[in-house]
Formats: structure tokens, C-alpha cells, sequence
């Protein structure tokens, strides 16, 4: 196992973040974490990391902070924190976050407290999430098991931690050998083969449908791109921002969805769960929210701001993948995402319109794109999924069909 976590960790810093010669990597990282963090560390010395920073999170301090600091703390941030974040994102340094919480963490928390912080945060923030989401730095997201979340995944069971952690190394391609980073080179390209055909079609709009009761049409910009698996700077530093991934993903128009939409899986979100939802849409903006599960959380996710009542992230997943056929119910959207199609409100990527790299938040906008200071994912591939998309001369192509794609 210990030889397993050093491969992992070096996929992380040399395929995941691509961390440089001379390059400042960023490491957030749960508390409990910890061991695999100075791992983290060690492959990004030895790759020439100038200085590895480390960001410690914890779940009980950060439960302890929503449920009793004083109120005006959830309307500011720190200017420490504000230079931590921004500065670091200018300098073009690495983050590398290490994704671990109990996904009923902050149940309970009053969500107005969430909101107004996720809304503070966003503004001071706004240099930081900016670069991300234009790909100005090199960043990428990955996972460990920590006891609370892997008892949630496998309730009962003793050895938990240990099923969880063979769970998430399948998923990301290390088994041991030392070829994890080969392996991904090999998955990227295949991705990457899927997305020029995609790019090829030049869709107008996708028709969705399943047995839930979705029905929705998507409409998508005239000069949008489909991207995959791994990006890269404007300097050229290539990174993948999610491990695992297995999503091919663009950007709606952000006027141009309308229908229902049900969700496949429970979306574990500010450490609350909201299962067995779904929602309509008219031109584009989400107007109506039904959950047997978190409405209240739902309500307040799509009310952060204007953008977050409208979409920015159409992604495709084929139901046969690797992650899929686990058949686990990770309660963590990095992996829950990445074993079903899916959707996202708020932000929508840079990189998913031609030339968007160089563009203002006024000419994004202009093409179509979604501007909000949230981007969450939330799952809609079933077995029995259809897609149907038209190009712009009317032809209607199969995208996906039961559940897969078509070609």
C-alpha cells in the first residue's frame, strides 16, 4: 500500500499538476490527510518544486466555525487570506487540493451562514477563481479516504477505510506497478479522440431524455469547444485538473436550456446531501427546485448570485466506464461526476469557447457563456440515457444511446 500512495503521489505532481522546475506548489489538505500530503511533498521536491506551501483543512473546526462564530465573519475575509490565495494564483504557482470531508459535515448548518460566506469568498477570491477557470495556473483535485467519509460509503463495514482506498485507486489507475502515469497518457489520448469528434459535429443543441423524467434541450453556443481530460496554461504547462476524469464537457448557452432535468445520483454539496431532485428550466435559467432530500440547500446553491440560477457545464460520461461499473456511490462529486453525465450551474469554462483564453468576462458573455462565482456538478447519466444532438443544418445525430455514447 505504502508503494501504491507513492505512485499516487507522483501522478499527482507530475501528471496531475505538472509541477515545474523552480515552480511554488500549493497543497490543501484535510488534517487527517496529512501522511499522504508529505508524500505529496516529497514527489514535488523531487521533481524541482521550489517550495511546497501547505493549507491544512478541518472538518470539526470548520463545523465548530458554521455553527458559532460570530455572524460578521461569514461577510469578510482576511486579508491574509485574500493574498494567500491571489498572490500565490498570480505568481503562477500549483494547487494541488486533496479533496476529503464527511459529506454530512455541515448538516444543520444554517445555509444562510454558507451562502454569505461562499458570496464573500467569491468576491475577495475573484483573482484566484478568475485564473482557475481560465486555466491561468495549473491545478488539479484528488482524493483520499478519511473515516468518516468511507463509513458513509461503506456503512458497517470494519475494513471501510480499506475498501474505499482500493475503490480510489482503481478509479485513478494505480496499481502498484509504476505505471500509473503511463497508463494516463494512454486514457488522456483516447479522451482526447472522442473530443475531435465531437468538435467535428459542430452540434446547435442536444436533446436529452430518460425514464426519470428528464427532457431537457440544450442549445450550445456557435463557436463552443469541447474539451477533455487535461488542459494546460498559456505558458504550456499541461495539468489535469481532476483525477480521476473521464468526462468530455462544454459550455451551454447560457439563454438556450429548456425542459425538466432529474438528477441520477444525490449531490453531496456544503456538506449537506440533496437526493432525488430535479429541476425546469426556461430559457436557460433554473426556475423551479423539487428535492425529497436538501431543498433548502438546493434553493441556496442556485441563489449565490444571478449565475448560479443558470448553467455553465455540459459534461458526457459513457454509463460503461470505469467508475460506473464500480457501482459505488462515492458521496463525493469528484467521482460521482466522473461515473455519469452531468451538469453544472454557475461558472462556465474559458477554454470552451474559441479563443476564450483571451477573452474579458463582457466578451464571454457576449458568446454566450455563464458568469457566476459558483460551479457545482450534479449528476444526470442513467442506463437508459439518450442524446440526441442536431447541427446546425438540421441533421440529428445519435450522441448517446442507452446510456453510451453512440460512436
Amino acid at each position: 500500500m505504502q508503494e501504491k500512495m507513492m505512485e499516487y503521489a507522483r501522478l499527482l505532481v507530475e501528471i496531475g499538476v505538472n509541477v515545474q522546475k523552480g515552480q511554488n506548489l500549493v497543497i490543501s489538505a484535510p488534517v487527517e490527510c496529512a501522511d499522504f500530503a508529505r508524500m505529496c511533498a516529497k514527489a514535488a521536491y523531487a521533481a524541482g518544486c521550489r517550495e511546497v506551501i501547505m493549507n491544512w483543512k478541518d472538518d470539526t473546526l470548520t463545523r465548530e466555525k458554521y455553527l458559532h462564530a460570530a455572524e460578521d465573519v461569514f461577510d469578510t475575509v482576511p486579508e491574509w487570506s485574500k493574498h494567500f490565495y491571489n498572490d500565490y494564483a498570480q505568481e503562477g504557482a500549483a494547487f494541488l487540493s486533496i479533496s476529503a470531508t464527511d459529506p454530512e459535515n455541515l448538516l444543520g448548518v444554517d445555509s444562510g451562514r454558507l451562502v454569505r460566506s461562499q458570496r464573500s469568498s467569491g468576491e475577495a477570491l475573484k483573482p484566484y477563481y478568475r485564473l482557475q477557470m481560465a486555466s491561468g495556473f495549473a491545478w488539479c483535485i484528488a482524493s483520499i479516504p478519511i473515516p468518516s467519509w468511507a463509513n458513509k460509503v461503506f456503512p458497517g463495514r470494519a475494513d471501510a477505510m480499506e475498501r474505499l482506498w482500493d475503490a480510489i485507486l482503481a478509479t485513478v489507475r494505480v496499481n502498484g506497478d509504476g505505471r500509473a502515469v503511463e497508463r494516463w497518457r494512454d486514457h488522456l489520448k483516447k479522451l482526447e479522440e472522442r473530443r475531435d469528434k465531437l468538435n467535428a459535429y459542430h452540434f446547435a443543441s442536444l436533446h436529452y431524455r430518460n425514464s426519470l423524467g428528464t427532457d431537457l434541450v440544450i442549445r450550445l453556443p456557435e463557436n463552443h469547444l469541447w474539451a477533455a481530460g487535461g488542459g494546460a496554461t498559456k505558458s504550456g504547462q499541461a495539468f489535469i485538473a481532476n483525477i480521476p476524469t473521464e468526462e468530455i464537457f462544454t459550455a451551454p448557452l447560457r439563454n438556450g436550456i429548456d425542459g425538466v432535468v432529474y438528477a441520477a445520483l444525490p449531490l453531496c454539496h456544503d456538506g449537506n446531501i440533496i437526493d432525488k431532485f430535479h429541476m425546469v428550466v426556461k430559457e436557460g435559467k433554473i426556475v423551479e427546485v423539487h428535492a425529497e432530500k436538501g431543498e433548502e440547500t438546493l434553493r441556496s446553491a442556485i441563489s449565490v448570485d444571478e449565475g448560479a440560477s443558470y448553467f455553465g457545464e455540459v459534461a458526457l460520461v459513457p454509463y460503461d466506464s470505469p467508475i460506473s461499473n464500480q457501482k459505488i456511490l462515492f458521496y463525493h462529486t469528484l467521482f460521482d461526476e466522473n461515473a455519469s453525465c452531468h451538469l453544472a450551474f454557475g461558472e462556465a469554462y474559458n477554454e470552451c469557447i474559441q479563443g476564450g483564453a483571451d477573452m474579458t468576462k463582457e466578451e464571454l458573455k457576449a458568446q454566450g457563456l455563464n458568469d457566476s462565482i459558483t460551479h457545482v456538478d450534479f449528476m444526470v447519466g442513467t442506463k437508459d440515457l439518450s442524446i440526441v444532438g442536431t447541427t446546425h443544418d438540421g441533421q440529428e445525430i445519435p450522441v448517446f444511446v442507452d446510456g453510451n455514447f453512440a460512436f
